[in-house]
């Protein structure tokens, strides 16, 4: 089977709180987005007990044992049967980006070997056993537009759509782990109903919308400030970075024309649409 996890972005990112479980409650309109990683399985031939995983495409220095597609099977094979498997993941989405890469990757392997299986999982169910291995790994369950709170289990769907827009993802090529971000940043003071402010024009959206890590990861990477000028300067309606960062991301009226010289930053550019699951009616 073949399947193509998609990323999101972050739009706005309030921290509320820290729990007593020691992780932030968080609220954020999480939303997918058409870039994808490639991932397949096969079931391995009889006599071969353990999973092979391959990689290409971006690299991620992560060591077998703690890719999350492997976590994912270790979690599912302490209550169901699962033959060992030949898995192929091309990494089209950049690590440590805040674009939810490897948090999609462990949603799909887990909807999909589902599937595959027929393990008889429901959404609720499959939603708690993505939490299991991180916190926004359950948005990509269901995988449509939401309200995001708590650690990432609070789930609210909402009918806000960016159909018609387009988008832009720069990447400078800095990795930043979402735990040593938390590590730098405090909840905020300033809280903000991003409910009601997706509803106001999104011209309006710089000085409504914020994200909490934004301004603490500037401040020791000014390149994120200067990508997010050079975003605006060139016409974007809003531009943030999403999630702990380092990526930054611009939505415009049309396809914007811009260039970045720095070789080392990834780029993406293309339209907003729906992102429709396999197998899923619209």
């Amino acid at each position: 089977m073949t399947i193509f996890p998609n990323a999101k972005i972050n739009i706005g990112l309030t921290i509320t709180g820290k729990r007593d479980d020691g992780y932030h409650n968080i609220e954020s309109l999480f939303y997918p987005v058409g870039v994808r990683d490639i991932l397949e399985f096969v079931p391995k031939s009889s006599g071969d007990s353990t999973d092979e995983l391959t990689n290409t495409g971006i690299k991620t220095n992560c060591s077998k044992s703690d890719n999350l597609v492997i976590k994912v099977l270790h979690l599912l094979r302490k209550e169901f049967s699962i033959p060992p498997l030949k898995i192929h993941l091309h990494k089209a989405i950049p690590h440590g980006a805040g674009l939810g890469g490897g948090s999609s990757d462990t949603a799909f392997m887990i909807r999909y070997l589902n599937r595959y299986f027929n393990l008889g999982l429901g959404t609720g169910r499959m939603t708690r056993l993505a939490l299991e291995l991180g916190s926004d790994c359950s948005f990509f369950i269901r995988n449509t537009p939401s309200i995001v709170s708590g650690r990432g289990e609070i789930i609210s769907e909402t009918n806000f759509r960016l159909d018609g827009k387009y988008l832009l993802l720069v990447y400078p090529g800095i990795s930043i782990s979402t735990a040593e971000a938390y590590k730098m940043v405090k909840a905020g003071d300033r809280k903000q109903n991003i409910k009601e402010i997706i509803t106001e024009p999104l011209v309006s959206w710089r000085h409504l919308i914020k994200n909490d890590f934004q301004d603490i990861i500037i401040s020791r990477m000014p390149v994120i400030g200067q990508i997010i000028d050079h975003i605006y300067n060139s016409g974007a309606l809003y531009c943030s970075m999403s999630g702990s960062g380092s990526a930054v991301y611009g939505i415009f009226d049309n396809m914007p024309d811009i260039i970045f010289t720095d070789q080392e930053y990834w780029t993406w550019k293309g339209k907003f649409q729906y992102i429709k699951l396999q197998g899923q009616s619209q």
